[in-house]
């Protein structure tokens, strides 16, 4: 028997995350509207730990992201939408001018990256080129389950760090599927299937770390840092800090797998088609030859900036590459085919998510809410306010169920408690941005887990257990990473 890996088996009828009752949404909104009312009411508090005071312009902005974060943990409305109707509360407010919120996210260079990416992605699951990785993938890790589990996982994290992970995700399940079915595998009973689909979740978000364009939340934080903190971090400096990261993560994350859920076999039953029988089409060719020639712009960077008289921006030459590959002659591609498969939701909410996040700094808020939530890691040793930032993260994870949501918000916060403790907390903000990434405790924190849960082969339990054994792992990795890198890099 052979396992046939193309994109059919996508097509097999998924469990959908339930949406809340109508009752419970309306719950959710009144209780938001309760929580802002009340934030508006109450006196001024004190200053925070960090000695940072909350005015009056500071409280609006403050209540109008309490009521955003009611509506995002309920799930009343879609995330994407719950930013805008922010963005309408605080011009409304007057905590910031509305052509200021619109500017600063629709016109922020994160948005048209992040759609340069989207559209890559889709290119690479349109032309077929994502099956022949999954063949070339199956061919190379032989018939060993456990090493079976390794390639996938391994395989996400390297397609996450150059389309996001969301879209890794995606190519991947369809290829586990079809094996999982090939290997007559049952859903809900089968350990293989079991750590083979948490495999497809976990890699992606491992390997979001790996470089910018990893996810959404990435280029916002790289955003975040060089506007309120003045670090530059281009394409290479990132990997600098992510790569040895995703490195270190993935074979403890296999470890964990393999120990929770160990496969019921050493081998798999069926055989597979060789990896090169089938000849590339002319759309994998141009698919891959735009993907790669992106790539290299992105490493490239710097050493291009004195050829040009300027450096290509991750931005823009990730808008080149979609546009590349309409170029006559390049392929086929139609665009009404590509759109349909860029979350455009997910390019909303960057844009409105950036909006708020500059929003919360630039009325002094951020300031005092990261007195009062991270005030104390500003007194820990250098090492331990690392680990202790990224537990926080993974904690915050639990509640809000978008990466880019975490990173939008954390990450400002832990910037602005630097000036106010005497601490650089540039270091302690990228361990935030990178952690943001890292929602592998519950399922539905992140559509990443919701794909391949919705096969049933893992629980939300199953994951849940593994993602609590991993977080102390990703803690101490991150931190050690981050310290010495920092230090190379003159951070600390």
């Amino acid at each position: 028997m052979s396992v046939g890996l193309d994109n059919g088996a996508a097509a097999r009828p998924a469990r959908e995350k339930p949406l809340p009752s109508t009752g419970r949404r309306l719950a959710v909104v009144a209780l938001g509207i309760a929580l802002f009312a009340a934030m508006l009411a109450a006196p001024l508090p004190g200053p925070a730990v960090s000695g940072a005071a909350l005015d009056e312009h500071g409280r609006r902005a403050l209540a109008g992201l309490a009521f955003a974060l009611v509506l995002w943990i309920g799930e009343a409305l879609p995330f994407h939408l719950t930013g805008l109707l922010a963005m309408v509360l605080l011009a409304m407010l007057g905590a910031s001018p509305w052509v200021e919120l619109v500017k600063t996210g629709f016109g922020d260079e994160s948005t048209v990256f992040f759609i340069g990416v989207l559209t890559l992605a889709a290119a690479i699951g349109k032309s077929g080129l994502a099956a022949r990785i999954g063949r070339r993938v199956l061919a190379l890790t032989g018939d060993s389950t456990r090493a079976v589990i390794f390639g996938f996982l391994a395989s996400g994290a390297a397609l996450a760090m150059w389309m996001t992970a969301l879209a890794a995700a995606a190519l991947m399940f369809p290829l586990a599927l079809a094996l999982l079915e090939a290997e007559g595998e049952e859903p809900g009973k089968s350990r293989f299937g079991r750590a083979l689909m948490m495999a497809v979740a976990w890699g992606p978000l491992i390997g979001a770390l790996g470089s910018p364009a990893g996810s959404g939340s990435n280029p916002v934080v790289v955003r975040f840092l060089s506007e309120i903190a003045g670090l530059e971090l281009g394409f290479l400096d990132w990997m600098a800090f992510g790569l040895p990261s995703l490195l270190l993560l993935l074979p403890a994350a296999w470890f964990l797998l393999v120990t929770f859920s160990p496969p019921e076999r050493p081998r798999l039953r069926s055989t597979r088609e060789a990896a090169a029988s089938i000849p590339f089409t002319r759309d994998e060719k141009a698919t891959a030859a735009v993907f790669l020639s992106v790539v290299v712009l992105w490493l490239g960077a710097p050493a291009l900036e004195p050829l040009l008289g300027f450096k290509p921006s991750i931005g823009s030459v990730a808008a080149l590459g979609a546009v590349a590959l309409f170029f006559p002659g390049v392929g086929g591609f139609r665009w009404k085919e590509l759109e349909k498969d860029v979350d455009w939701a997910g390019v909303l909410l960057i844009a409105t998510g950036v909006s708020l996040g500059t929003a919360l700094w630039r009325s002094g808020a951020a300031s005092w809410v990261s007195g009062v939530a991270f005030g104390g890691v500003g007194t820990l040793p250098p090492f331990w306010r690392l680990a202790a930032v990224v537990v926080g993260v993974l904690a915050v994870k639990v509640v809000f169920s978008s990466n880019t949501l975490t990173g939008t918000i954390i990450v400002p916060l832990v910037l602005s408690l630097g000036p106010a403790l005497g601490v650089d907390m540039r270091l302690s903000a990228l361990a935030a941005g990178l952690t943001a990434n890292l929602a592998v405790i519950l399922v539905t924190t992140s559509p990443v887990n919701v794909l391949p849960w919705s096969s049933g082969y893992f629980s939300i339990r199953d994951m849940a257990l593994a993602g609590l054994a991993f977080a102390p792992i990703a803690a101490l990795v991150i931190a050690t990473v981050l310290s010495i890198v920092g230090r190379l890099h003159g951070l600390s």
